[in-house]
């Protein structure tokens, strides 16, 4: 897996998104597109990257804001950037209410501390399953 290329420039972590892993799943990818009531083969994505900052499951047509700064500055990541955080990353940035958006600087944050490969194998699930489905301890 090249984990660099598919972890989107906001730090998402595509290879664990029920969307990407839906492209070799069918009985996963009818469920998406019953549950968002969208045509099945919208019900996948390749990956942030691959996608060129679009994704077909939300009517994207052009990339994300995130995306195309990104590409404009020629960085990688966000966390590249001078400066970074920024409102590109805000949990309200496009509309992301109730998806994993308000993760994106902590993964920024661990990816430029542990590097992309130990991120993606000993930390982005983790991540990810604490958002949805684990108990917050403060």
């Amino acid at each position: 897996m090249d984990y660099r290329r598919m972890t989107a420039p906001c730090g998402l972590d595509c290879f664990n998104c029920p969307m990407y892993m839906a492209m070799t799943d069918e009985t996963l990818r009818r469920k998406i597109a019953e549950n968002l009531k969208i045509p099945i083969e919208n019900a996948a994505c390749c990956g942030c990257r691959n996608e060129n900052g679009t994704m077909a499951f939300m009517n994207m047509t052009e990339p994300c804001n995130v995306f195309r700064c990104t590409t404009d500055r020629h960085l990688e990541f966000c966390s590249d950037c001078a400066d970074f955080p920024c409102d590109y990353l805000h949990p309200y940035a496009d509309k992301a209410s109730g998806v994993p958006h308000n993760t994106k600087v902590f993964n920024l944050c661990l990816i430029k501390k542990m590097g992309i490969e130990q991120w993606a194998q000993d930390k982005a699930k983790s991540v990810k399953d604490t958002y949805f489905k684990g108990k917050f301890k403060l």
